[in-house]
């Protein structure tokens, strides 16, 4: 079996957000929502965040389609092989400047995009590249960016429901109001909780999918290495810098390249900021990037 990690947290993770939405569907159809128009409301909701998110990520990068000649050409070469290999249809590629070096996958398998950007490819060379995308065609080939959008999906609906149930239970006036978005929040804080820690795992699996695939783990972790400094270069022109990146993260620079890339993408991306501080250890998407690199070489 392979990844029976992976699976046995799938298994306890999926029953804990299935009781979450029980829960919600019990108490809509107690109040006398029809339990075919909950079901129907979630599965559009999802849909709609799916479409959203992937329209709304390769829009944020300005992401365009990747050219077939020159370098790209490569690209497309080897990305065909390692489709191939892993029995899914090849991508669609497309590259994108998002002022570091760092790549993300959307959509489903059959619908899937990759996005590089050129700063990535002028930091890698050609082997760390590759692993870079057997990476990124593992997480479509496991579902990962659908398997997080049902996620987030249950998330979104177990929030809003409490929120209505605090309405619903209150004398409907400002207090109430308030009260709600703040019960709603915290549930849905709560429920991504599990989400974020199936995210962080999946991201091992695809390191090791990836060096399955091509070989070796020692190109991705090179790689790794190298995206990890290539993010952190920002902060060596002093800290003002840094706070601005972080505060136009996904908005253009004066020069026309993007100054990094939203919170949205980059939870889809090889790497996220790799600030290890107790909360963010908590909503991460990303495990540190050290232990990624010593699987990697294991």
């Amino acid at each position: 079996m392979r990844h029976p990690g992976l699976k046995l947290r799938m298994a306890v993770v999926g029953a804990i957000l299935f009781a979450f939405y029980a829960v919600v569907a019990a108490v809509a159809y107690a109040m006398g929502v029809p339990l075919v128009l909950v079901l129907l409301g979630s599965v559009a909701l999802v849909g709609v965040q799916y479409k959203i998110g992937k329209w709304s990520a390769l829009r944020s990068v300005g992401a365009e389609e990747m050219p077939e000649d020159g370098r790209w050409g490569d690209v497309h070469r080897r990305v065909e092989a390692l489709a191939d290999d892993m029995g899914i249809e090849k991508p669609r590629l497309m590259v994108a400047d998002m002022g570091v070096p760092n790549a993300f996958a959307v959509g489903r398998k059959g619908a899937a995009t990759v996005v590089v950007s050129n700063e990535l490819a002028r930091t890698l060379n050609d082997d760390e590249l590759e692993g870079v995308l057997a990476h990124e065609l593992a997480h479509v080939k496991n579902r990962d960016v659908v398997t997080m959008v049902i996620g987030q999906g249950i998330a979104s609906i177990v929030g809003i429901a409490a929120q209505w149930l605090v309405l619903l239970s209150g004398d409907n006036d400002i207090a109430d109001f308030f009260l709600s978005m703040l019960v709603g929040t915290a549930v849905q804080f709560v429920v991504m909780l599990f989400v974020l820690a199936i995210s962080r795992y999946r991201e091992y699996v695809a390191d090791a999918d990836a060096k399955r695939y091509i070989g070796s783990g020692e190109p991705l972790a090179r790689a790794l290495e190298k995206i990890q400094r290539g993010n952190e270069a920002p902060s060596a022109s002093g800290s003002a810098t840094r706070q601005r990146g972080r505060r136009g993260r996904g908005q253009r620079s004066r020069g026309g390249q993007s100054s990094g890339v939203n919170e949205q993408v980059g939870a889809l991306c090889i790497f996220d900021d790799d600030d290890r501080s107790l909360v963010t250890k908590l909503v991460a998407t990303h495990p540190p990037v050290e232990k990624r690199i010593a699987r990697l070489r294991e």
